[in-house]
């Protein structure tokens, strides 16, 4: 994806283990809320992150990249 367009971007850590994130995957889950560094609380949708799971879960810093509208474009794992 391409976040030349982006208005802002946030960075959040998450931990999700694999039992936990099967509810997202069945779709008994949908939305994902996670507290940014700065300590403000976001969501988004629960298939924006499912290029980064793994047998374990999902672990690690990530950034999220939206528009003027607050529209997502992307999230990205910070390495």
């Amino acid at each position: 994806m391409n976040t030349e367009n982006c208005s802002s971007s946030i960075r959040f850590r998450l931990s999700i283990s694999a039992e936990e994130y099967l509810s997202y995957y069945q779709g008994s889950a949908q939305v994902v809320v996670a507290r940014s560094e700065d300590n403000r609380t976001i969501r988004f949708p629960a298939s924006a992150i499912r290029k980064f799971v793994t047998r374990d879960g999902i672990f690690g810093d990530f950034e999220i990249f939206f528009d003027e509208n607050n529209k997502l474009i992307e999230i990205r794992s910070i390495a």
